[in-house]
């Protein structure tokens, strides 16, 4: 996934006990949440710049791509659809020029890059003849040929042979493919620009470039999903043969199509799944998939068996990882300190073409926040190593968060033993709307303003 707009719903306190899908993100991505970074600490990002890295802290780069054919109705992502050739051309050398500058800065000058990761929007929208010359220039700054994966996003509808030879010959090495469905009413019904025919079109071209890993998302509880499309659907994908599967839950943040015509109380706004529902959608998908060769990676991945198969991105970020953010409302976290870049077009475009960073917002975080950071993404894998946490942090996470691990044993939804800290099944499916319990009071049922 990729940057929020700041109009996004941080998870609020008690959403657990609720089971209709309510206005409002479950899906957490950071710690403390977004609404707490503000414009006075700007200068404390810049300032993290200009410090030594922390030995063995690996570094990854994000590249925002927010370019689409159409908005979803569910997005609650930065993207346009109304941007032209001319302009998309300004954008990506604002990407160029942003990245020239964060690499002289102290804190990444001569570092290797150990991730790359291609968000969006739709990265596949942008033309070949602009993908390759952006790359060139962003390795002319940063190499990534020895990099673990460059994951890069795509929308089945704007796949070509020759875009795909072109996102192969950057060094792509994980394709994810964003398939939510293979029923063409569902689609239509929830705002996706393609169709399930361009869905198969692709899946040759894609193998044919030997990609290392083909990941296929999926969402459980799109509007007009009914047990039997969605059984179709979990089955098509098994034959499908992806490497790795990511699935997520439907959701309703407050800036989407969906939300504000619920909101508004509009007379032909839809029903949408509750999340009993969807957690059994969920887990009928992986446990279908796992009689099919996948194994659990986390909540939301599965994959291959017999592939040798990552997600370093998500590894790393959930592990402390340096990222440099470049683009529009593009988010990352340099020594300690969150930040995030201008989330309007033309004030990220202006800050860079000024000569200048475009960080509009950022946070400096305590040792304790980053321990409670690292330990509720963490927790999306489904387990803890005890052990970890006491050799990076030097404390013991049961005894640090007794409430919170005492509240999820009581439900059955954990088990604690000596080495590992273990989530139920239940657990799993929920694990999002259980991580508030994690945070400080401050930040309990915080949403962006």
């Amino acid at each position: 996934m990729s940057e929020p707009t700041a109009t996004m719903a941080e998870p609020a306190t008690g959403l657990l006990d609720l089971e209709a899908t309510d206005i409002g993100s479950v899906f957490v991505s950071n710690y403390p949440p977004y609404s707490a970074w503000n414009e006075a600490s700007v200068g404390e990002a810049a300032a993290a710049l200009d410090q030594e890295p922390v030995a063995g802290t690996s570094l990854g780069l994000y590249i925002h791509i927010p370019f689409c054919r159409k908005r979803c109705k569910f997005c609650y992502f930065r993207v346009y659809i109304d941007k032209n050739h001319e302009q998309i051309g300004r954008y990506l050398d604002a990407l160029g020029a942003e990245l020239e500058r964060y690499a002289d800065r102290p804190s990444i000058r001569g570092r290797k890059l150990d991730f790359v990761y291609f968000g969006g929007g739709t990265p596949s929208y942008i033309a070949a003849k602009q993908l390759i010359p952006l790359a060139e220039r962003l390795q002319d700054v940063m190499p990534w040929d020895g990099a673990e994966e460059v994951a890069f996003e795509c929308e089945p509808g704007t796949l070509t042979q020759s875009k795909l030879e072109a996102i192969r010959s950057i060094g792509v090495t994980r394709l994810s493919l964003g398939v939510e469905n293979f029923d063409d009413r569902i689609l239509e019904e929830n705002g996706r620009a393609h169709v399930s025919k361009e869905i198969y079109r692709v899946r040759d071209w894609i193998r044919a470039q030997g990609f290392r890993q083909l990941n296929v998302d999926l969402i459980a509880g799109m509007v007009g999903e009914t047990w039997e499309s969605w059984k179709r659907t979990v089955d098509l994908t098994i034959e499908y043969d992806p490497d790795s599967i990511t699935l997520y839950q439907m959701e309703l943040p407050f800036n989407t199509v969906y939300s504000k015509a619920k909101l508004r109380g509009d007379a032909d706004a839809p029903a949408f799944a509750d999340w009993r529902t969807k957690r059994e959608w969920h887990a009928y998908a992986f446990e279908q998939f796992e009689r099919a060769g996948f194994e659990r990676w986390s909540a939301y991945t599965m994959m291959r068996r017999d592939r040798r198969c990552k997600f370093v991105y998500a590894r790393e970020v959930w592990n402390g990882a340096d990222m440099i953010p470049i683009g529009v409302s593009s988010f990352g976290h340099m020594g300690g300190v969150h930040l995030q870049n201008h989330d309007r077009w033309d004030d990220y475009l202006a800050a860079i073409e000024d000569g200048g960073l475009a960080t509009r917002r950022a946070f400096a975080t305590t040792a304790r926040e980053r321990l409670t950071r690292e330990l509720i993404l963490q927790l999306k894998r489904g387990w803890l190593e005890r052990g970890a946490f006491e050799r990076k942090f030097g404390v013991d996470v049961v005894a640090n968060y007794a409430d919170a691990f005492g509240s999820l044993t009581e439900q059955g939804l954990a088990t604690i033993g000596p080495e590992r800290i273990e989530l139920s099944e239940g657990g799993l499916l929920r694990v999002d709307q259980l991580l508030p319990r994690f945070y400080d009071e401050q930040y309990r049922g915080a949403r962006y303003t």
